[in-house]
């Protein structure tokens, strides 16, 4: 009979393991008499001290003719442009971003504040009350929360991730961190995952995009893969994501050059033949994928740009050389993004899907150097990324131990697709 109760109680402690990781202890707060409330600020600046005028940037705006029909001198306008640049560049203010002006509360109705919204999170203050005005960048208040999401796929990762209300940017980090070892494109219903990031929040209420992944896994076709974010390389400080067994998860290459949207439509062909020119034989040594001009090319490892520049019937390209081994080139580019001389890493646009050169519609035309000679990339056997240093082992095993363990202790949610209600289709005679 003891043993029994013994085992009813292990049984007990097993199955709220999980939510006991969760709870927090409770403390009572001291009640404290307000004597004094203190005024709400907003940007550093008492609203209610200004008459506050809420608006946004139009075709047309300047900063100086802004400031001139709120009767700021031309001097401070000046003084602004000249001396203020490396802070706001009153050239680059753009349509559509939101401005705050704080007006003096007299008859007059200065303009004493200026407040240019660069994004959700970080503004630029230009302060005009004193004679010599200056500006400054501040930051809005983020409240960071942890949040952990486990689902089913029933037909994509993206839809998954939608029907649980999650940031479409983590579909894009999940797709990126298993690049290599998932094929996104043949993914299987019920194939599951989970993932812990940081939501932003401004005054803890209006959302301001997500933090990066904290720690993920992805269960396909039964196999389990985790991903933990670790910085192996202390002297470049560079961050990768390595699985349960401390192997790196990314592979030295990409297997394309564009990352979603695009369609291999010309193989690597020493045989090929075409129509236009009488069947003979034309070797395509470049491996072709059709995607929108515009679309954005990636570098498919790390290397230094050797070439950026227009050529015949490559148009504009651009190509890399990775190491004593391999390079790669990328041809008939809209526009190049990278210079001769430039450091890429694996991921980076490089420039963007065009039809320069002698192509008969947009495409990135992508060839491989090996030891000099060009190859199939598709038919290579490609070297994995190194996987993580003995004598750091040790220390990333102990850094994801409670990261594995939130991760297990999620459930996955399966919100499977709704069935359309049938319409009743009435005809009158």
């Amino acid at each position: 009979m003891q043993k029994i109760f013994g085992a009813i109680l292990m049984l007990a402690v097993m199955a709220t393991s999980c939510k006991q990781t969760k709870e927090q202890p409770i403390e009572e707060v001291a009640k404290v008499e307000v004597i004094e409330k203190l005024p709400v600020l907003h940007y550093g600046f008492n609203l209610e001290e200004f008459n506050v005028v809420h608006d946004t940037v139009r075709n047309g705006d300047s900063f100086g003719e802004l400031m001139l029909k709120n009767k700021v001198d031309y001097p401070k306008i000046a003084h602004i442009s000249e001396n203020y640049r490396d802070t706001f560049d009153v050239r680059k203010i753009r349509v559509g971003k939101p401005y705050i002006i704080l007006k003096s509360k007299d008859t007059s109705e200065v303009a004493k504040v200026f407040i240019y919204q660069n994004d959700k999170i970080n503004y630029t203050v230009v302060d005009l009350r004193d004679t010599a005005a200056f500006a400054y960048k501040n930051k809005k208040k983020v409240t960071l929360r942890e949040r952990e999401v486990g689902g089913v796929i029933n037909s994509s990762l993206s839809e998954a991730m939608d029907n649980l209300g999650v940031d479409y940017t983590v579909t894009l980090s999940l797709s990126e961190i298993y690049a290599w070892t998932i094929d996104f494109f043949r993914l299987e219903k019920g194939d599951k995952f989970k993932v812990v990031f940081d939501e932003r929040y401004i005054n803890d209420t209006i959302y301001a995009g997500r933090g990066p992944i904290k720690a993920a896994l992805f269960e396909h076709k039964g196999k389990t893969v985790y991903a933990f974010p670790y910085v192996a390389d202390s002297v470049n400080n560079i961050l990768d994501y390595f699985d349960q067994d401390a192997n790196n998860l990314r592979s030295t290459f990409l297997r394309a050059p564009i990352k979603f949207g695009y369609r291999l439509s010309s193989r690597y062909n020493l045989k090929r033949r075409i129509a236009y020119y009488g069947y003979k034989v034309r070797p395509h040594k470049g491996t072709d994928y059709a995607a929108p001009v515009g679309t954005p090319i990636v570098a498919t490892a790390d290397g230094t740009v050797t070439e950026s520049t227009r050529r015949g019937g490559n148009g504009k390209y651009v190509k890399i050389k990775h190491n004593g081994t391999y390079s790669t080139q990328y041809l008939h580019m809209k526009a190049q993004k990278v210079k001769r001389g430039e450091f890429v890493r694996q991921g980076d646009v490089i420039g963007w899907v065009g039809m320069t050169g002698n192509t008969g519609g947009p495409h990135v035309c992508y060839r491989f150097w090996k030891n000099g000679r060009q190859v199939d990339p598709l038919k290579e056997k490609l070297p994995e990324a190194d996987p993580i240093a003995d004598s750091l082992r040790m220390d990333y095993m102990a850094h994801i131990s409670p990261l594995k363990e939130q991760l297990d202790c999620i459930e996955f949610i399966d919100i499977a697709p709704t069935e359309p209600e049938e319409t009743l289709i009435s005809y009158t005679q």
